[in-house]
C-alpha cells in the first residue's frame, strides 16, 4: 500500500486542543485527531465520513452525534479519532445521495445500497492497523457498535468495545433499527 503521510500540527477545537496528522492513500485522504500525551491503551473512535451528517447536522443517522461524542472522549481521556474518508458506507457522496432518494420512496438503507449495485456496507478498514502501529499502539479500546470494525483490525488488540450508543430522533428510528437488525449492530 503506497501511504504518504503529513506532519503533525496543532488543531485546536470546541471539543479541545488536539493534533493532527493525515494518511494519504490514493485520492483518499484520511485524518488522525488525538489528544496528547496518548493512553497507554488509548479509547480509538474509527468514523467514517458523513458530510450530510457530519458537517450539515443531518436527522437522517447519528454520525454527527457520534463524532462529536468522540471526539469529546478523546479529548478527556487522550485517545484518538481516525476519520476515514468513506462516504456513503464508501459508496461516494453521488451515490449516497441517489440512496436517500430511493428511501424517500420507501426503501431501506440497504435495499438502496442493493437496488443501486453495491454491497449493505462497502467500508474498508485495511488502513486502520498501519495507522495504529505508526504511533506505536498495539491496543486500543474501539468505540463503536459495528462488530466489522472490531474483527477487522488484523494485528491491533481490541481490549474492550466501547459502545456508542446516541439518542434517536423520529427521521432515524428507522435507520437505527437497519443498523442493528440488517447490518448487527450492538444499538
Amino acid at each position: 500500500m503506497d501511504i504518504e503521510i503529513s506532519e503533525i500540527a496543532n488543531l485546536p477545537s470546541i471539543f479541545g486542543d488536539f493534533k493532527v496528522k493525515v494518511f494519504k492513500v490514493g485520492c483518499k485522504e484520511h485524518l488522525v485527531i488525538f489528544k496528547e500525551p496518548l493512553s497507554e491503551i488509548p479509547i480509538v473512535r474509527v468514523h467514517s465520513e458523513c458530510l450530510t451528517g457530519d458537517a450539515m447536522g443531518s436527522l437522517k443517522c447519528d454520525c454527527r452525534d457520534q463524532l462529536e461524542h468522540a471526539l469529546l472522549l478523546a479529548s478527556k481521556t487522550n485517545g484518538m479519532v481516525i476519520y476515514l474518508r468513506q462516504e456513503g458506507r464508501n459508496i461516494g457522496l453521488l451515490n449516497k445521495i441517489n440512496a436517500y432518494a430511493l428511501q424517500d420512496k420507501g426503501l431501506n438503507t440497504i435495499e438502496a445500497n442493493h437496488q443501486l449495485g453495491f454491497d449493505t456496507d462497502e467500508r474498508t478498514y485495511e488502513i486502520v492497523p498501519l495507522i495504529l502501529e505508526s504511533f506505536g499502539i498495539k491496543k486500543i479500546k474501539l468505540l463503536t457498535n459495528n462488530p466489522k470494525k472490531v474483527s477487522s483490525l488484523s494485528g491491533i488488540e481490541v481490549v474492550e468495545r466501547v459502545p456508542i450508543i446516541m439518542k434517536s430522533n423520529p427521521h432515524n428510528e428507522a435507520y437505527l433499527n437497519v443498523k442493528k437488525e440488517g447490518m448487527g449492530h450492538l444499538l
